[in-house]
């Protein structure tokens, strides 16, 4: 061979091999263990130009072994909107979470919060993750939350925007095993 292709031979050896080690990396912990099956994380505030204080904080999961079931999922989020000394918060437990691509649909019922009749109440929030311009929706747009139940993983559609420089929302792209037969 001349030096040429041993140089290109060479080359794409270590490419493919760059390639396989970070494919398994990303596929995992890097020491092995598989990556769990979905997640979404971070915090934002909402943007209102009348000044409200708007915050969503998510830490939600769906482990690798429950991987077809996305009512398996753990984690908690939060959320809280107050203006002029008035409004409220709430600490979600997550019972279900679904990600497609940068799209994430968490549900939840309400554990901890100082709106009367919202405790023990499911909630859903929506996030896309698009990396400089976020946004989020959530189930309530339409409905009140302590009335009308919402199902595990519905929400509306992310048409919310977040403010400037504090999303950083992270949603990591559901894997789920196809059927076979």
């Amino acid at each position: 061979m001349n030096r040429r292709t041993k140089i290109a031979a060479l080359a794409a050896a270590l490419l493919i091999t760059a390639g396989a080690a970070g494919s398994a990396v990303a596929s995992g912990d890097g020491k092995g263990a598989p990556r769990e099956a979905a997640a979404l994380t971070g915090s934002a505030e909402l943007y209102r130009p009348a000044g409200d204080d708007i915050t969503f904080t998510f830490d939600a999961h769906l482990a690798a072994k429950d991987r077809n079931d996305p009512l398996k999922a753990t984690g908690t989020f939060r959320y809280s909107h107050y203006k002029d000394g008035k409004g409220g918060s709430a600490t979600v437990e997550v019972d279900c979470l679904a990600t497609g691509g940068k799209v994430a649909t968490v549900t939840g019922v309400v554990v901890e919060t100082d709106v009367p009749g919202l405790k023990d109440k499911r909630v859903g929030v929506s996030v896309h993750d698009d990396g400089k311009h976020d946004r989020l929706g959530y189930s309530w747009l339409a409905s009140d939350p302590t009335k009308d139940e919402v199902p595990p993983c519905n929400s509306a559609a992310p048409y919310e925007r977040v403010t400037p420089g504090t999303g950083d929302f992270h949603v990591l792209p559901w894997r789920f095993d196809y059927p076979t037969e």
